[in-house]
């Protein structure tokens, strides 16, 4: 059976005079959320402060993991991680997707530095390689497998 295909819009963002962040738009439960697409980073991750608001804060349970995470400007953190109920990027819909949760406040005051939007979180190669993720700087889309 063929694969179905999902092409999601994406915004590249001028961050310096050669530089460039791609952003996408898409959905936790009903909420639009903005999320930096990472190839680097190997997991997905999402700002705990902002990931309350998005749910509520009710029955966010997060499990603090025991090894430090690295990357996004700092050398280690603590981390954590909890469940999506509902996830949604294009035209795919993803139940009960575990997600690293982090504090991205100092990413999201860099953006602010530069006159951009935050970020709610971080796509990383662990979706982007399941969904065998195609980027087309040119037409500014993501297309993802499914």
């Amino acid at each position: 059976m063929a694969k179905k295909i999902s092409i999601i819009p994406i915004d590249v963002v001028q961050i310096d005079e050669d530089g460039y962040h791609l952003m996408l738009n898409a959905k936790v439960g009903r909420k639009k959320i903005r999320l930096l697409i990472d190839t680097g980073a190997s997991k997905s991750v999402f700002d705990k402060t902002r990931l309350d608001s998005i749910l509520g804060n009710k029955d966010n349970e997060y499990e603090t993991l025991e090894q430090l995470s690295t990357g996004l400007g700092t050398n280690s953190m603590e981390s954590q991680t909890t469940c999506l109920k509902s996830f949604k990027i294009g035209d795919i819909k993803i139940k009960n997707l575990d997600v690293v949760v982090l504090d991205l406040n100092h990413v999201n005051e860099s953006y602010a530095m530069i006159g951009e939007k935050g970020i709610d979180g971080v796509i990383g190669s662990d979706l982007l390689k399941k969904y065998d993720a195609v980027i087309y700087y040119k037409w500014r889309k993501l297309k993802l497998y499914y």
